[in-house]
């Protein structure tokens, strides 16, 4: 039930509940108590609604804090989310996209769940390879053949 009327006519409204959890991946998820959520008014269309309803989300996580995270990922996580890791190791997400508060929850909560799972892939490790014998030939020979075009290039001389 989303809401329901008192005895006195007052709308009471019931908030549906969160998840528990926010499941990143099959070994990764992070709990409630590591997420902070701070409701701001919104800038922007809205009409009346605007100035009085609060549907601006600020996500915390804190994530160098959090049990959860490998160090591997907590490192990669802090290299990926940029400006929106803070001083304290806390990742800071602000959506302000939709009017409906419930729906800016959402969207931040697929943001910081997209962050995290970026963070769990391995970058490949890069093998330095080395220019082959016969393509360094390939290029000086072009660089000679280059360089004598433009040398044939120059004044005409008027007796010739």
């Amino acid at each position: 039930m989303y809401g329901s009327y008192e005895p006195y006519g007052f709308f009471v409204r019931i908030a549906p509940d969160r998840p528990a959890m926010l499941h990143i991946t099959d070994t990764i998820a992070i709990e409630d108590w590591e997420l902070t959520e701070q409701f701001t008014r919104a800038g922007g269309p809205g009409g009346q609604n605007v100035n009085k309803v609060a549907t601006a989300v600020e996500l915390r996580f804190e994530a160098a804090r959090s049990p959860n995270l490998p160090e591997p990922v907590k490192r990669r996580l802090k290299r990926i989310a940029g400006r929106r890791w803070t001083k304290e190791g806390a990742v800071v997400i602000q959506v302000s996209e939709e009017r409906s508060q419930a729906r800016n929850r959402e969207i931040a909560r697929e943001r910081l769940a997209a962050l995290v799972r970026k963070a769990t892939e391995k970058p490949k490790r890069r093998v330095p390879t080395k220019v082959s014998r016969s393509q360094k030939r390939k290029r000086l020979e072009g660089k000679k053949a280059r360089g004598a075009v433009k040398a044939l290039r120059g004044r005409v001389d008027p007796e010739d």
